[in-house]
């Protein structure tokens, strides 16, 4: 607690300036906040109870009473996201008298709260507005343009689900008739009625058509053998004796070889009368050759490459009758070997049909069941369809009024008090914050920040206190400051001159070196002491010296303490003294006074550039920190310039450090003198 007070007091300046810019903001805000009335209302939602049956065939039966929504959605919560949509508050707002006002929706939207109450079916609605009839006009247009919005949410929720129940109930008609047509075709195809039925059939007909089959093999192979007696008794083959009979039947051979026949009997005759070389007998002879060609090319013809039997004649029931009998046989062999061929066809293509009845069987059923749950999406889109209109009364119910707006008597805001803890809490939060910022950006020095220095001397001087009475207070101080000059004593210093300076202004570099003075004269020294922060001055103005130049002359301020002032100066400093001026100016009075030390008050190390040049010529510094002023960056940052300049720091003094030492009391009469001596310094 006591860091804080110290670290608060170190940033008073910039915590009075926050705290008062909070100051101004509330106060301004209580100014220009203006009164703001809220109407209030209750809104109710109806409950819902149409219901629908229907059945699907093997699909079961559709009750539009079972849920259609998840049970996790709230119908409370979607009447409340429609009631501050932005596409109905901007139709409120474009009837609001002060839309002019509002420069977004996001903005006119903060003045409507909806607020759905947990287990029931209402929902409460708060509006605010600058006058009670506003914030009242406000609720009525509110709740106006939400019935209307309802209305239209729900002649649109009509019309897309007529729509897509259309379209949907159009593919599952085309579905259903295109699984009828499949059915039909297959049955068609297949023949495939009744199983059982046409099992018992086939495997009847198989049974018949067997035996035919059997007894067609049986007679084929009589008439084969009958064929084949027959074709042994004319010693002519089957195709043999068909030529041969074929030959026998032809009229035209049968007129070549009768005429062959005549002409030959009456070349005999015409021989026994004749020669050969008679005109008759080659003319006879001439015919007969040429019958004899004719007959065989007839021969020819008919045999094609076959013997044939020239001998058949159908006139007779000789050879003639034996040949047809055999043509017959054969006939009648071949004819039962293609019946019985034709009836084997017949029992192979009822056998596989007979085999292919389980898989159309199976393949009948599972048509039959994908006409089943055609007709089953069929009937439940056409029971949807049915039930559009109800479903949408229960997406956007009517939702009706149940308590009418009602204005509050007094308005809700402006609440001062509330503003001003705001602005109490603004202020402590901020203050807080503000102090770890500057703290961060240079914070205060602490021991730990001195470890890696090592000083020779090490001296603390004690806090003033209110409580110290002043003739204690002299002697409290002259203890200390007798120790410092003590410490010095004992070191050998150059030239005996000592720069005494700080980091920042503050620090009491100023009252230490007053005091080292007055110590070591106090020890029996002469000192001089020289003012050298030549822009404030501070030791020439609270020793009361008045100068109108600077360094004129020295002036005697104590016995044996002589006090060389100086004014503020405007002129070049650095250059005094980097070309020697303040050097020589030191030299002349130490020679002219014979001082035994020359304590020189210097400006602070991080303000100016005047102090490390001045460690050039006075090599020993004494540092004065304050635990509650001093800052971690602005020492360090003196200390690395002190060094760069290589400055020798002697000592180290802690100002204004807390002791919980009793201070011994003089007598009256030293005490009178000591304190009449520092009274300069408070």
């Amino acid at each position: 607690m006591k860091k804080l007070v110290t670290t608060t007091a170190r940033h008073w300046k910039y915590l009075l300036a926050f705290n008062l810019l909070v100051a101004i903001g509330t106060v301004a805000a209580v100014a220009t906040s203006k009164p703001v009335w809220t109407t209030s209302t209750q809104l109710i939602l109806p409950k819902t109870t149409s219901n629908l049956d229907a059945s699907l065939g093997t699909l079961g039966s559709l009750k539009n009473g079972d849920p259609g929504f998840s049970a996790e959605v709230n119908p409370l919560k979607v009447q409340a996201s429609i009631l501050t949509s932005d596409t109905l508050l901007e139709q409120v707002l474009a009837a609001d008298p002060d839309k002019d006002k509002f420069a977004s929706i996001a903005k006119y939207k903060a003045l409507f709260k909806v607020i759905p109450q947990e287990q029931s079916t209402i929902i409460s609605l708060t509006v605010s507005g600058s006058t009670p009839e506003l914030a009242r006009q406000r609720a009525v247009n509110l709740i106006e343009a939400y019935q209307s919005r309802l209305n239209e949410l729900r002649q649109a929720n009509t019309t897309a689900r007529q729509q897509f129940s259309r379209k949907e109930l159009e593919q599952a008609k085309t579905k259903l008739a295109q699984v009828q047509i499949q059915i039909a075709r297959f049955k068609k195809s297949t023949g495939l009625v009744n199983s059982e039925e046409q099992t018992k059939g086939i495997v009847g007909t198989i049974n018949s058509l067997t035996g035919a089959k059997a007894q067609a093999i049986a007679l084929g192979e009589a008439s084969n053998n009958r064929a084949k007696v027959l074709s042994a008794r004319l010693s002519l083959a089957p195709n043999q004796a068909v030529r041969s009979l074929s030959l026998g039947e032809n009229k035209e051979y049968k007129f070549v070889q009768a005429k062959l026949s005549e002409v030959e009997a009456t070349l005999v005759q015409k021989r026994a009368i004749f020669t050969d070389d008679h005109p008759e007998v080659k003319t006879l002879l001439a015919q007969r050759t040429q019958l004899q060609t004719q007959v065989k090319e007839y021969i020819a013809e008919a045999a094609k490459g076959v013997k044939v039997d020239t001998t058949v004649s159908t006139e007779g029931q000789g050879r003639s009758v034996l040949i047809q009998q055999l043509i017959l046989a054969e006939s009648e062999a071949a004819a039962q070997q293609q019946q019985a061929q034709q009836l084997d066809n017949q029992i192979n293509l009822l056998t596989k049909t007979l085999n292919s009845l389980p898989a159309n069987q199976a393949k009948l059923l599972e048509l039959q069941r994908q006409l089943d749950v055609a007709e089953g999406v069929y009937k439940a889109l056409v029971a949807q369809v049915q039930q559009n209109n109800i479903d949408a009364f229960d997406a956007y119910p009517s939702v009706q009024v149940l308590d009418s707006p009602r204005v509050d008597a007094k308005p809700i805001s402006p609440k001062f008090f509330l503003i001003a803890l705001n602005a109490l809490v603004a202020s402590v939060i901020g203050s807080l914050a503000l102090i770890m910022l500057l703290e961060s950006r240079n914070p205060i020095l602490s021991p730990k920040d001195l470890q890696e220095q090592k000083f020779a001397i090490v001296e603390r001087i004690p806090r003033i206190r209110d409580s110290v009475k002043k003739s204690e207070l002299a002697a409290e101080v002259e203890v200390e400051f007798q120790r410092l000059a003590s410490a010095i004593s004992l070191q050998p210093i150059e030239n005996r001159r000592l720069l005494v300076t700080s980091a920042s202004v503050g620090e009491g570099k100023t009252t230490v070196a007053m005091g080292l003075a007055y110590a070591l004269v106090d020890l029996g020294f002469k000192v001089l002491l020289v003012d050298a922060d030549f822009h404030s001055c501070e030791l020439t103005r609270r020793l009361g010296v008045t100068s109108n130049t600077g360094f004129e002359r020295s002036v005697p301020v104590h016995k044996n303490l002589d006090l060389l002032p100086m004014l503020p100066q405007t002129r070049k400093i650095v250059e005094m003294i980097r070309r020697g001026g303040f050097e020589q100016t030191l030299v002349a009075y130490e020679v002219a006074g014979n001082y035994d030390y020359v304590i020189i008050d210097s400006a602070p190390v991080s303000l100016t550039s005047e102090t490390p040049l001045m460690t050039n010529i006075i090599r020993n510094v004494l540092f004065v920190i304050r635990p509650d002023t001093s800052y971690k960056n602005s020492v360090q940052e003196s200390f690395a310039q002190l060094h760069q300049h290589n400055a020798n720091i002697l000592g180290l003094v802690v100002n204004a450090a807390e002791s919980t030492k009793k201070p011994y009391s003089y007598s009256s009469n030293n005490t009178k003198s000591n304190s009449s001596k520092y009274a300069t310094d408070k």
